[in-house]
């Protein structure tokens, strides 16, 4: 048998291997905007990019920090710990200086908050998306 013939043999078993589930941040599906810089959305959940480029209020919502997902998100997305963002708006609370995200219960309220609220952003695992909220690329 030749090497293409393997090649090929592998790659096929490869594409046949299931996706493995990753986290993504998510947006309410009538927000304009589909991709952002990874500075400009860790702004964002740092709380320090308030408005979108069309000018409409950015409404973070976050899982709790103890939950598998957020702590996901925090270090393979917005290359942060989960104690830092706490520490960051924990600071811009007690300042008066800004506030801190909706904590959320679970995943499907999530969906629920982001599909429903102009604006949201969030964070869901891809297998959790739905027509009702749409992914933000990340550049």
């Amino acid at each position: 048998m030749s090497f293409q013939i393997l090649l090929g043999f592998a790659q096929a078993e490869i594409n046949a291997l299931p996706v493995p589930d990753q986290v993504l941040p998510v947006v309410n599906s009538d927000n304009k905007q589909t991709e952002i810089s990874r500075n400009g959305l860790s702004a964002i959940f740092k709380m320090r990019l308030t408005l979108w480029n069309d000018g409409t209020p950015v409404t973070v919502y976050v899982l709790p920090d103890d939950h598998q997902l957020h702590r996901e998100f925090s270090k393979k997305i917005l290359h942060v710990f989960p104690h830092q963002l706490r520490r960051i708006w924990n600071n811009a609370v007690f300042s008066g200086s800004g506030q801190a995200p909706i904590v959320l219960n679970s995943q499907e309220e999530m969906i629920d908050k982001v599909a429903n609220t102009p604006g949201a952003i969030g964070f869901v695992s891809t297998n959790n998306l739905t027509e009702n909220i749409k992914i933000l690329q990340v550049q």
